[in-house]
């Protein structure tokens, strides 16, 4: 069992480690509707042996018009109907056949109509008004010619069948892919991906989805991580795959690296998707694909090429918030330097907010525009003399009065962009030496009218503040730290953040010791 890798560049979806077993061929139904006993186990011994593309007959009898109707209900599926017209009145066979068209809204099943009594019932009447496919005199139904109506019958609802499929399979492709490409997260693209291809193709199977680094050299190991799995393989979410995927799973992955293209083998297919900035997206599907037919062939491949668009869009979205990221960790930094700040300040207070977020309910597109805006908090120190910023000891009122501007000079460095991670920064920075008891800067707001964000990243600015030395201060202990922020509550930190806060107080004391001074 081989190979795994890194969350953040290619995919790779893939189904099931051993062989799946085949898809059972299931028996066509044929629905027998007549009063007449003997006609059913006639009809029954007549086709016995029938088979038609290895499929055999599984039959079911309906003795009335009432009967058959709440069998259609409980049978939609039925491919063939043999059909008496006259049961309990003259006419219940043509009552039937109009159920099945005009109430059931069933055009796929084939419906042939028996008579022992052509003139009550005209062919032609028949046939053109109620949507009948064939019309037989049950006294011309000898056995080839019932077998040459049931293998006539059985060929055109494959046909409809498979037409049938085609459009709803175009249907949902159009549909996911509207979805797909509306997705920014990885993991929960990588989920869209297996869930969209297995409903397209009306799969039940265990399946999985791989991410991994990129292949710089074509001989190089090439390692993987489970970014999506259903199924069995449900738990396997996250995890790196060495120990889980098999040989032949992996050789085949290396064959579709080498061939830079998708693969069809006689039970799995492999999407090879790249995208221009280096990495790929590899979709493995393991299942019996040498018995798709070429309509769910096509399907995949369609499905694979929208899939490919909306993974090189997002691939390109992610490129993006890279360079956003970095450009904003860099601006946090330049005014960490300028006013002493401790290294990796902005990095933590960053990761503090987004674990609070976290914590506090947020979904994570709301978490991480948090964690990208709130480095920002402090921008406006750009504008505070540093001599200021840098003396030693605890500043005097009269100096606190002369850095307090730093609010509303970094609101108005970020307040024109409407970017939202630009505009989250800008109310970040304005509001986050407020406090909830109304005695903060720099307008004395109070209590929910601070923003969450700038609730959120004030605490964690404080946090992380007591936890590292300053210019006029040393470190707290923890325990002090702890203290503190248990005695500002309702007081300098919404409360609700602070007993969230207290419950996971080791997890955000190990993010400093992830991000050391």
């Amino acid at each position: 069992m081989n190979s795994a890798k890194d969350l953040n560049d290619d995919l790779l979806f893939a189904e099931e480690t051993a062989p799946s077993p085949k898809h059972r061929r299931e028996a066509w139904k044929l629905m027998i509707v007549d009063d007449e006993e003997e006609i059913h186990r006639v009809t029954r011994l007549a086709l016995k042996d029938f088979s038609f593309e290895d499929r055999g007959l599984s039959f079911i009898s309906a003795y009335s018009g009432e009967e058959a109707k709440a069998l259609l209900q409980e049978h939609p599926d039925t491919a063939v109907i043999l059909l008496d017209v006259v049961m309990e009145s003259e006419h219940t066979g043509l009552d039937v056949a109009r159920h099945i068209r005009e109430t059931l809204r069933n055009t796929l099943v084939r419906i042939i109509l028996r008579t022992g009594r052509p003139g009550q019932a005209p062919e032609k009447r028949v046939i053109m008004d109620y949507d009948i496919n064939d019309y037989k005199e049950k006294s011309e139904l000898t056995v080839q010619k019932l077998t040459t109506s049931v293998i006539t019958a059985l060929r055109s609802h494959r046909d409809l069948h498979i037409i049938d499929r085609n459009r709803r399979g175009l249907l949902q492709i159009i549909n996911a892919s509207a979805q797909l490409f509306e997705i920014q997260s990885l993991r929960q693209f990588a989920n869209g991906v297996l869930t969209q291809l297995l409903s397209i193709l009306n799969y039940d199977e265990s399946s999985l989805y791989f991410h991994n680094a990129g292949f710089s050299l074509p001989d190089e190991k090439n390692r993987f991580v489970i970014l999506a799995a259903t199924g069995m393989y449900e738990s396997f979410s996250g995890k790196d795959s060495d120990p889980l995927m098999s040989d032949e799973i992996n050789d085949r992955l290396a064959q579709a690296v080498a061939a830079q293209s998708s693969l069809f083998f006689p039970d799995a297919y492999i999407g090879y998707f790249p995208t221009p900035s280096g990495r790929t997206g590899i979709l493995y599907l393991n299942g019996d694909v040498q018995n798709l037919l070429e309509m769910d062939r096509d399907l995949i491949r369609l499905f694979s090429t929208n899939v490919s668009i909306a993974f090189k869009n997002l691939d390109l979205n992610y490129e993006i918030i890279e360079t956003q990221k970095e450009v904003i960790y860099t601006l946090g930094e330049v005014v960490e330097t300028h006013s002493n700040e401790t290294a990796n300040h902005v990095k933590r207070v960053a990761e503090v907010s987004w674990l609070l977020a976290m914590k506090a309910g947020f979904d994570e597109e709301q978490a991480d525009i948090l964690r990208m805006a709130s480095p920002m908090h402090d921008i406006g120190k750009v504008g505070i003399p540093e001599a200021i910023l840098t003396m030693p000891g605890k500043p005097t009122a009269e100096e606190f009065e002369q850095i307090k501007p730093h609010a509303a000079i970094g609101y108005g460095i970020l307040r024109k962009s409407r970017r939202e991670i630009m505009e989250a920064a800008a109310v970040i920075a304005h509001r986050h030496h407020e406090r909830w008891d109304g005695t903060g800067y720099p307008d004395g707001m109070a209590g929910e009218e601070i923003h969450i964000y700038a609730r959120i990243t004030g605490l964690a600015d404080v946090f992380d503040a007591l936890c590292h030395s300053r210019v006029y201060k040393q470190p707290w202990k923890t325990s002090d730290v702890y203290d503190h922020i248990k005695k500002e509550r309702g007081k300098h930190f919404d409360p609700h953040l602070v007993d969230i806060f207290l419950e996971h107080f080791d997890e955000f004391v190990a993010i400093n010791e992830r991000h050391p001074a």
